[in-house]
């Protein structure tokens, strides 16, 4: 049997394990600290990004939605983190509500931003069956992520705009999801798995060659404008 014949199968069983959908005492808290965590993040881009966000705009209408990625971060990085179905709305939510309880402009519709948001890449993990976790489907629920915050914007903020605006703001703001909450969120957990923050999890065993360091975890064990 060859090494890649060895870790196919090591990965094959890891996805098949039963249980592995099942959330842990560990997973809610670790998802409510990464939530709060990527909601302040919210609450400092809020406070900062209007400049960036105003010259984007009149330098092309439209074009302010390739930033908006920071603000989907939360549920792609829950989930890449977690692994489990429900993780990706949940995240984006927990993120959402702290920055809305913070304050900002667009006050309680920040939760529904939240919500519409989260949806977007949950629908892109659970099409991949909960069982693909690299970066091409971290990109992929980020793009979904940035889809729903298009149609959202387009129909809550900005409806009226004419075809150039919402070309424009549809291209800019489902890359910047791909790019900012798809790819970097994948880096990010990549980094923090490397310090052995995330041991208690998949995403802290797995290697690059997709095995696994250690032992499957226990199942038991104890433990708005986009969404802003």
């Amino acid at each position: 049997m060859t090494a890649s014949s060895v870790s196919s199968s090591a990965t094959d069983a890891q996805r098949r394990r039963p249980g592995r959908l099942r959330w842990r005492v560990v997973d809610i808290v670790v998802a409510s600290v990464v939530g709060v965590a990527v909601g302040l993040v919210f609450f400092a881009w809020n406070l900062t990004s209007s400049p960036v966000r105003d010259l984007l705009e009149v330098l092309l209408p439209g074009v302010q939605g390739s930033v908006h990625g920071v603000w989907l971060i939360g549920g792609v990085i829950t989930a890449l983190i977690v692994r489990k179905p429900g993780a990706a709305i949940y995240g984006e939510m927990v993120a959402a509500t702290v920055s809305a309880l913070f304050g900002n402009e667009w006050g309680p519709l920040t939760l529904l931003s939240g919500a519409i948001q989260g949806l977007g890449a949950e629908l892109i993990f659970a099409l991949f069956l909960y069982a693909s976790w690299g970066v091409g489907a971290a990109m992929a629920a980020g793009a979904g992520a940035g889809v729903a915050m298009v149609v959202l914007d387009l129909t809550l903020w900005y409806a009226g705009a004419g075809a150039l605006f919402a070309t424009v703001y549809a291209i800019s703001g489902i890359a910047s999801g791909a790019i900012i909450a798809g790819l970097f969120s994948w880096l990010a957990v990549r980094a923090l798995a490397k310090t052995g923050a995330l041991d208690r999890f998949a995403a802290g065993r797995e290697r690059g060659d997709g095995a696994y360091d250690d032992e499957p975890e226990s199942a038991n064990a104890p433990d708005g404008a986009a969404a802003r």
